[in-house]
Protein backbone atom coordinates (compact mmCIF):
# COMPACT_ATOMS: atom_id res chain seq x y z
CA UNK A 1 0.00 0.00 0.00
CA UNK A 2 1.59 3.58 -0.78
CA UNK A 3 2.56 5.60 1.97
CA UNK A 4 -0.12 8.24 2.36
CA UNK A 5 1.82 11.17 4.80
CA UNK A 6 5.63 10.83 2.90
CA UNK A 7 6.19 14.17 2.64
CA UNK A 8 3.57 15.44 4.34
CA UNK A 9 5.72 17.65 7.24
CA UNK A 10 7.17 19.90 3.95
CA UNK A 11 3.67 21.28 3.23
CA UNK A 12 3.79 22.68 7.11
CA UNK A 13 6.77 24.31 6.61
CA UNK A 14 7.35 28.00 5.00
CA UNK A 15 7.75 27.85 1.01
CA UNK A 16 7.40 24.51 1.60
CA UNK A 17 10.70 23.54 2.75
CA UNK A 18 12.40 25.51 0.02
CA UNK A 19 15.11 28.39 -0.39
CA UNK A 20 18.84 29.27 -1.19
CA UNK A 21 21.39 27.51 0.55
CA UNK A 22 23.48 29.50 2.22
CA UNK A 23 26.51 27.72 1.92
CA UNK A 24 26.22 26.91 -2.40
CA UNK A 25 23.71 29.64 -3.41
CA UNK A 26 21.59 27.41 -5.10
CA UNK A 27 18.44 28.90 -5.66
CA UNK A 28 14.95 26.94 -4.90
CA UNK A 29 16.34 24.02 -3.35
CA UNK A 30 14.76 21.95 0.12
CA UNK A 31 16.94 23.35 3.20
CA UNK A 32 16.41 19.95 5.33
CA UNK A 33 19.21 19.51 7.50
CA UNK A 34 20.59 21.71 10.07
CA UNK A 35 24.09 22.64 10.21
CA UNK A 36 25.66 24.21 13.22
CA UNK A 37 28.51 26.75 13.02
CA UNK A 38 31.17 26.80 15.17
CA UNK A 39 30.17 29.76 17.03
CA UNK A 40 26.76 28.04 18.12
CA UNK A 41 24.31 29.26 15.50
CA UNK A 42 22.03 26.62 13.35
CA UNK A 43 21.52 27.38 9.66
CA UNK A 44 19.44 24.85 6.85
CA UNK A 45 21.19 23.84 4.21
CA UNK A 46 20.55 21.42 0.98
CA UNK A 47 21.64 17.77 0.71
CA UNK A 48 24.72 18.14 -0.72
CA UNK A 49 25.97 20.40 1.72
CA UNK A 50 25.20 18.41 4.52
CA UNK A 51 28.03 16.93 3.84
CA UNK A 52 30.09 20.10 3.44
CA UNK A 53 33.39 20.59 5.37
CA UNK A 54 33.28 22.82 8.20
CA UNK A 55 35.44 25.93 7.03
CA UNK A 56 32.61 26.22 4.53
CA UNK A 57 29.89 26.17 6.68
CA UNK A 58 31.25 28.44 8.89
CA UNK A 59 31.47 31.25 5.86
CA UNK A 60 28.09 30.73 5.12
CA UNK A 61 26.29 34.08 5.13
CA UNK A 62 23.43 32.53 6.47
Amino acid sequence: MPKTKRGRVLWNLPSRGRGTCPVCAATRIKLLYPRTKTDGTAVKVCKRCAAAPQPRVDAANG
